[in-house]
């Protein structure tokens, strides 16, 4: 009871004040500058710690960030990759079927597995052979024009000699019989290439036929060699033979060497066949 009655006084006595005793002033000042003084050290060091952990957060974000970019660089390459080659696909697709709805021949498709770096053999080496049909001396082409001929052929592979290498000083070299598209009645020659000066020509031209700057030169189909209407080149000049009885004209060849990615191997009916 006097417990009581004491907590209730001192109850009473300390509602009535209005203001602190110096003493409780002095305990209060006295740790709110103590507060003051540790609580600047504390924050800043708490802010630091933080800010660290602020400063890994965007780190890891950036990183992030640069695998995001990375992955959408590789992407983008995948992309425009994949987009070419179904460009390039869609326009072989495109000219096999044209072909073989001109001429009575189909044409394989097939990829250049190796191109020779060597200046002495410049041959192509692709990824058809026997085992698909292919023979020596076939045709080889691009939706640009002729490539070469089959020089030699394995089970499943076959090397391509390009036409700028078909060498005219040699004995066992094959001659290609040509003609102008659109003046295949007046225009015949034979295409070789001319090692000497670096050129493609068309020879034993007629000296009256036409032929002008900018005509496209295609197989004739005769000597039976290679089938006709295969795209060979452009003419760049046309001048009088070496005895002047015959024109010979300069080509420019219509197939991209330095970019060879698939070819089509020309194969044409047997005649043996019925």
């Amino acid at each position: 009871m006097i417990g009581l009655i004491l907590f209730i006084a001192v109850m009473g006595f300390t509602l009535r004040r209005s203001g602190l005793t110096w003493p409780e002033r002095f305990v209060n000042d006295a740790f709110g500058t103590a507060q003051s003084a540790l609580y600047r050290p504390v924050g800043a060091v708490a802010g630091f710690f933080r800010d660290l952990g602020r400063l890994s957060d965007v780190y890891k974000e950036n990183e992030e960030l640069r695998r995001t970019v990375a992955m959408y660089t590789q992407d983008q390459v995948r992309y425009n990759a994949i987009a070419s080659e179904n460009e390039r696909y869609k326009k072989d697709l495109e000219f096999k079927q044209r072909q073989e709805q001109l001429f009575n021949y189909k044409q394989v498709i097939s990829q250049v597995i190796a191109s020779g770096s060597n200046p002495y053999d410049k041959t192509i080496k692709i990824d058809q052979g026997s085992h698909d049909g292919v023979k020596a001396g076939m045709a080889v082409v691009t939706v640009d024009g002729l490539v070469g001929l089959v020089s030699k052929v394995s089970e499943f592979t076959s090397t391509v000699m390009p036409i700028t290498e078909l060498d005219s000083t040699t004995p066992d070299t094959i001659q290609i019989s040509a003609t102008i598209s659109g003046k295949e009645q007046q225009v015949f020659g034979i295409v070789d290439y001319d090692k000497e000066n670096g050129v493609m020509r068309m020879s034993k031209i007629d000296e009256n036929a036409n032929v002008a700057e900018g005509d496209i030169v295609v197989t004739s189909g005769k000597g039976g060699v290679l089938p006709k209407g295969l795209i060979i080149g452009k003419v760049l000049t046309n001048q009088v033979g070496d005895f002047g009885l015959t024109h010979t004209a300069t080509i420019q060849p219509a197939a991209q060497f330095d970019h060879l990615y698939e070819v089509f191997v020309v194969m044409t009916p047997d005649p043996d066949q019925p």
